[in-house]
């Protein structure tokens, strides 16, 4: 199975179009395009019954004290772990591409709804539902696509891993408010293959290209 994207190249920058926040003229960012990218795949196995699509960031900040502040940076040496970007199941059997913008296009603030334009396919809530929580501008249930927006005072370039599974599933059984942790444990044994691709995005100055 090969996952490919017009978006971005595999093991390379995500351009600022999709990312949640970019840098900004004053200050340090603003809202992004947020626009989800193109993906596409093919040598699936027949026997593919629906597909899953994933994109999650091994790299976030464990320890959230000096994200953001001023005077400040997040250590490269903090333990890491997964920020969920995007949770997309029940894709008919015979999708092969996502367009782009086709799932996201612009910030919604406080959050999108679950649907999206194929009929029948689910996502799910994805991080920044927690993220925004405490944030009375922000806050509400952030489903579908939402883009990078690392610390812009971190001290290394964060990593986004977009993957989409083949299923023996038509409808992968999780209930309407399902999470990530819910989808990646229903479908152990029922994968037929998968495969990834990765980009790279940061909002540290000294980081940018």
């Amino acid at each position: 199975m090969r996952v490919w994207s017009d978006s971005f190249a595999d093991g390379g920058t995500i351009p600022d179009t999709f990312a949640f926040c970019v840098p900004a003229a004053v200050g340090h960012v603003t809202l992004g395009p947020n626009r989800s990218p193109h993906l596409a795949w093919d040598d699936a196995p027949q026997a593919s019954r629906s597909f899953v699509v994933t994109c999650v960031d091994p790299t976030a900040p464990t320890v959230g004290d000096d994200v953001n502040k001023e005077g400040r940076t997040v250590p490269a040496s903090l333990p890491r772990g997964p920020f969920v970007h995007w949770v997309l199941v029940d894709l008919p059997r015979n999708t092969r591409a996502l367009a782009e913008g086709a799932w996201s296009d612009g910030v919604t603030q406080r959050g999108k709804g679950p649907l999206g334009p194929d009929a029948g396919a689910r996502t799910c809530q994805n991080d920044y539902t927690g993220w925004f929580a405490g944030d009375a501008a922000m806050a509400g249930r952030y489903y579908g696509y939402d883009g990078p927006a690392p610390p812009w005072n971190d001290e290394i370039v964060h990593r986004y891993v977009f993957t989409v599974y083949a299923t023996d599933f038509d409808i992968v059984p999780v209930e309407d408010d399902f999470g990530h942790a819910e989808v990646m444990k229903v479908l152990e044994g029922h994968i037929l293959a998968q495969a990834s691709i990765e980009g790279t995005y940061t909002l540290t100055a000294a980081l940018r290209g």
